[in-house]
């Protein structure tokens, strides 16, 4: 069998073009394929009744109101191709391994599929040729791939194109592959045989993604609060993050993998020699080198990367709160300057990690002059509070025989 798993016999309408459809997107590069119905009739209501009733809970954080006006072409994929009928979902493994070495101390870890380059450049590039491949074979018939670049339920369809099934950490888990893939999406007005939804949930008893999400983003099982969830903090929301939240970000300054990382089905999830998804910087960053980032200095780094959805201020915001997560004093230096840094959101998680700083006993002297020196410069009425609370933090050590000093873990 080839990298692009055949999960029902091909149907003969037209004869043998679900095979051949599956062996061009093999040589493409798609590990998996599979078809669903794009008549929503032939789709389970409960699907988007489920997606209506978590946006109408207000379990969406910051992209509610982008989900919530897209909402109707949600419910019928032939809103995005009229006169659709089949829906081709196509996944691609992701994994690599980086040195994790250098992720210590100074440092923020970043989200798995983040580790390279833009995938979205590759893949659309490969869903285009192979839409442009059954446009020739099938003349007359018209298509439209994207990936995540329009209003579609990519992971509902994926389940009902027998893909996988959705886990309790919502994500969708393939039983010989896990979670580490992307999916791809190519509508089409060509009729196709559909695959078979996987309809065993595989989750059973195991709760473990439930249990070790560090924020508690997950309100029962398969429904997520994405307003506390890591993911969603880091990479779309840019403003300051609730104070609530902050300590559990940990390290993680782009992205999270905790829910995939305890998945006992990731165990042996296929890895990835495609030269696009290898790590460029590994699986960490310098916080001290992210703080110093100025506008330009963020386009020239992580242009042509995941990592550019964040924006400048919200990676260099995560940064300043993983090092008051993760008090490193190699870094005090460019924690401190982020104290004057020209975005009042940068300024205001330099001042809370400061304070985090000082309650842990950390260059509490060097700490709180940064802060008093600020305090009648600062102009912005919340970061000014950040301040203020920063400097009622009370030192658990003296600051004598902490100043140099390394601090063990850190608490909320």
């Amino acid at each position: 069998m080839s990298a692009v798993q055949a999960i029902t016999e091909p149907g003969s309408q037209p004869a043998g073009l679900v095979a051949d459809l599956r062996r061009e997107a093999d040589r493409l590069g798609f590990a998996r394929l599979g078809i669903a119905p794009a008549d929503p009739a032939r789709r389970p209501p409960f699907v988007h009744e489920a997606f209506r009733r978590w946006l109408d809970a207000g379990l969406a954080g910051v992209m509610e109101p982008w989900l919530r006006e897209h909402e109707p072409l949600r419910r019928d994929a032939r809103a995005l191709l009229a006169d659709a009928r089949s829906v081709i979902m196509l996944a691609t493994d992701y994994a690599t391994t980086a040195d994790e070495a250098g992720s210590g101390a100074g440092r923020g870890r970043v989200a798995r599929y983040a580790w390279g380059d833009d995938y979205h450049d590759l893949l659309r590039a490969r869903i285009n040729d192979l839409a442009a491949w059954l446009e020739a074979r099938l003349p007359g018939c018209r298509t439209r791939g994207f990936i995540d670049s329009a209003p579609f339920s990519e992971r509902e369809y994926g389940w009902l194109a027998g893909l996988g099934w959705i886990g309790k950490n919502t994500l969708l888990i393939d039983p010989q592959s896990g979670s580490y893939f992307f999916l791809t999406v190519l509508l089409t007005t060509a009729d196709l045989p559909a695959d078979l939804p996987l309809e065993v949930d595989h989750c059973g008893s195991c709760t473990a993604c439930l249990d070790a999400c560090p924020t508690q983003a997950f309100v029962g099982p398969r429904v997520l609060d994405a307003s506390r969830c890591i993911s969603a903090l880091t990479i779309e929301d840019h403003g300051p993050v609730e104070p609530a939240l902050r300590a559990g970000l940990g390290d993680w300054v782009f992205g999270c993998d905790v829910c995939q990382e305890v998945c006992p089905w990731n165990r042996h999830a296929p890895g990835s020699a495609e030269p696009t998804f290898q790590p460029r910087s590994g699986a960490a960053l310098p916080l001290a080198e992210l703080l110093a980032l100025d506008e330009a200095g963020f386009r020239s780094r992580f242009r042509g990367t995941p990592l550019w959805r964040a924006k400048r201020r919200g990676l260099v915001r995560s940064a300043a709160l993983v090092l008051g997560n993760r008090p490193d004093p190699a870094s005090a230096a460019a924690l401190i300057a982020a104290l004057t840094d020209g975005d009042e959101i940068v300024r205001g998680a330099a001042a809370w990690a400061l304070g985090r700083w000082i309650a842990a006993g950390v260059l509490v002297d060097r700490c709180r002059a940064a802060l008093v020196a600020r305090t009648t410069l600062e102009g912005d009425a919340d970061v000014s509070r950040e301040i203020d609370q920063a400097l009622s933090a009370q030192s658990a050590v003296s600051s004598t025989s902490a100043e140099g000093s390394r601090p063990g873990p850190s608490t909320a």
